[in-house]
């Protein structure tokens, strides 16, 4: 199994790190900014389309959250989405993991640069800065 890693600190407690990963309010904020709760642990994201791009699970205790892709694209079909948080510092440090790609194909590396844009995003948001989540977000190719 492939998978996208990324690394970035937030000037901002973990507690508020916290929920912008883990409710469909925080996930508004720097992601997509149609995002809606569906079940107590459940999201979709939507881009634009009438249908969600994107169905998660999500499960968080006080360090980490993980989503479970349950629909989305093929590719996403049974990964994992996760968000490790610990302070240094003045930081909470998030160390993201999309885990379980089955194969490091090139969908794999544009979503990699996505996740890159979107959490600098949530960094932004949280401290203080203007949101860049879907729509205002840079296209990096005709994929968005």
């Amino acid at each position: 199994m492939y998978e996208i890693r990324h690394r970035i600190g937030i000037r901002a407690p973990m507690r508020e790190v916290l929920s912008a990963v883990s409710t469909p309010e925080g996930i508004s904020r720097w992601w997509s900014r149609d995002v809606r709760g569906i079940a107590a642990d459940q999201f979709a994201v939507y881009f634009g389309g009438p249908k969600p791009s994107g169905v998660m699970r999500v499960d968080c205790d006080s360090h980490a959250c993980t989503w479970t892709c349950l629909k989305g694209p093929a590719e996403w079909a049974d990964t994992t989405i996760v968000f490790d948080l610990r302070r240094d510092g003045d930081e909470t440090v998030v160390v993201f993991t999309h885990a379980g790609w089955r194969e490091p194909v090139e969908f794999m590396h544009h979503c990699s640069t996505r996740w890159g844009q979107f959490l600098l995003s949530l960094k932004s948001t949280l401290e203080g800065g203007p949101s860049t989540r879907w729509p205002d977000d840079v296209a990096v190719s005709s994929w968005r």
